[in-house]
């Protein structure tokens, strides 16, 4: 024992003076040294559209092999390149704390309106610019940083834990690849104690009481994708000089008119109706007492949330009119076949098909057919009660003090999911606070991240695997 307190003490010693040097810790490629931002514009300069993830991937399994980590491959093509980086090999069988990214990125949209090219990587004297630069390369990078600076501090012990970096493909589609592939296959290989997975940044102006105060959110639900197709056909007079009574486009526009004219009833559930309670422990007054009680006050909360979308959207199943088509490129012709496409996301719980019968009703046209592209099972979401949940909120109030810490739903989809839906604890967060405009740019133009992002979350994700393979001494073993 003594000689593991003598260990401890050395490592956590060495992990303190490390500490105070992120900005200068590096990792090695074909003869060079990298810092983050150097090693992330490298990265955001290989395009990586869904579908095209292949030269990306091997480039982070060359910066992984060179830095002495173990690689695995779960799928090594185009829309299925997956790779996982670990401490020690996956055949060891040891439980794995995950760190889950993914390489690919949306597409770039009008390259005029970037300031500089999408693929630069460029490096300002604050920032790091690039398609995936936040979405979700950046990321990426801080967990690799992450898992290389602990295989480096670990050397010469056995952990209770392998530490993995995890990355896949075609998150930003749901092709069926990536993270639904390797939980489907590989699960038994990674062996995954918890899985942690991109998430909210820490944001200002949640209190109304305390609008400086910084709150991180971790994730423990996300809503369910739910991607429909509708189609028409109604045969009628195709010269557009005469306008038929009845016509697929007008029928379509009809029905959708419907649809996003419809307000959707706020859902109450446990998980939503916490996250309120939460914040009302931090607020002050009356607002406290209300958001305290919110099935109490729903009369009044309602027509609040409504005003804030990205807030309502926890409380209820939304539904996004994303495309219509008609089969025509001539203005004079009246196509006979009309598409929409709806993005639709679904609270955890909610039932698939009567969303499905309420939305025949809210169309109100039988001859719409709608065609399933994308849906999801049901998530439970991942309990509270447990030490890596703590951890990361530790290590989150250990270098923001200031700061509050609340478990949250999130209405976006991620692939935690795919590990989350097999019992898998799965927590999705970026432990770093950032100025929200940073997060206009997502799947926009301009994206960007600020240099200190990368800093900051190196230093809480470094924080939270010590804590997790220090918690029990008795687990920790010296190498001879």
């Amino acid at each position: 024992m003594r000689i593991k307190i003598l260990f401890l003490s050395c490592f956590l010693l060495v992990a303190f003076v490390q500490a105070q040097f992120d900005s200068t810790i590096q990792v090695q490629l074909g003869g060079k040294n990298y810092t983050m931002p150097e090693l992330l514009s490298e990265y955001i300069q290989i395009p990586s559209v869904s579908g095209w993830e292949r030269e990306a991937g091997e480039f982070l399994t060359r910066v992984a092999r060179e830095n002495g980590l173990h690689v695995t491959h779960m799928g090594q093509s185009n829309s299925n390149y997956n790779l996982a980086a670990s401490i020690y090999p996956l055949t060891a069988g040891l439980p794995n704390i995950i760190l889950l990214n993914h390489i690919d990125v949306v597409p770039v949209g009008d390259t005029t309106v970037w300031e500089y090219p999408p693929f630069s990587g460029f490096i300002s004297d604050t920032e790091i610019w690039g398609r995936g630069a936040f979405d979700n390369k950046g990321i990426g990078i801080i967990h690799l940083f992450s898992v290389i600076e602990m295989a480096r501090r670990s050397v010469g012990c056995q952990l209770p834990y392998n530490i993995t970096f995890l990355a896949g493909s075609c998150e930003e589609t749901q092709c069926g690849g990536g993270a639904s592939f390797v939980a489907e296959n590989y699960l038994d290989l990674l062996q995954p104690a918890v899985v942690i997975g991109e998430g909210p940044p820490a944001l200002q102006g949640i209190l109304k009481s305390q609008p400086d105060t910084w709150i991180f959110g971790i994730s423990v639900a996300h809503k369910r994708a739910l991607w429909l197709r509708l189609d028409l056909i109604v045969e009628s007079t195709r010269h557009g000089s005469v306008t038929p009574l009845c016509y697929a486009n007008q029928e379509m526009v009809e029905a959708l008119s419907k649809l996003v004219q419809h307000r959707p009833k706020a859902i109450y559930t446990d998980l939503n109706t916490d996250v309120l309670r939460q914040l009302g422990s931090l607020e002050k007054g009356v607002l406290r007492t209300v958001l305290k009680h919110p099935r109490l006050f729903r009369i009044v909360l309602v027509p609040q949330l409504r005003k804030q979308p990205e807030l309502f959207a926890l409380f209820t199943n939304t539904i996004t009119l994303t495309n219509v088509q008609s089969q025509t490129e001539s203005i004079n012709a009246i196509p006979s076949c009309v598409s929409a496409w709806l993005d639709c996301r679904l609270l955890p719980e909610a039932d698939q098909d009567q969303f499905l019968r309420d939305l025949r009703k809210i169309l109100d046209n039988d001859a719409i057919t709608i065609q399933v592209i994308t849906d999801m099972p049901p998530l439970p979401p991942s309990e509270l009660d447990n030490p890596f949940f703590e951890h990361m909120s530790a290590a989150i109030l250990t270098h923001f003090p200031d700061a509050e810490v609340a478990s949250l739903m999130v209405p976006y989809i991620n692939d935690v999911g795919a590990f989350r839906s097999r019992g898998v604890p799965a927590y999705s967060v970026i432990p770093t606070a950032i100025d929200r405009s940073y997060l206009d740019h997502i799947h926009g133009e301009n994206e960007r991240i600020p240099k200190y992002m990368l800093w900051e979350g190196l230093k809480v994700f470094v924080d939270f695997l010590e804590r997790c393979v220090v918690e029990d001494l008795s687990t920790i073993k010296v190498v001879p």
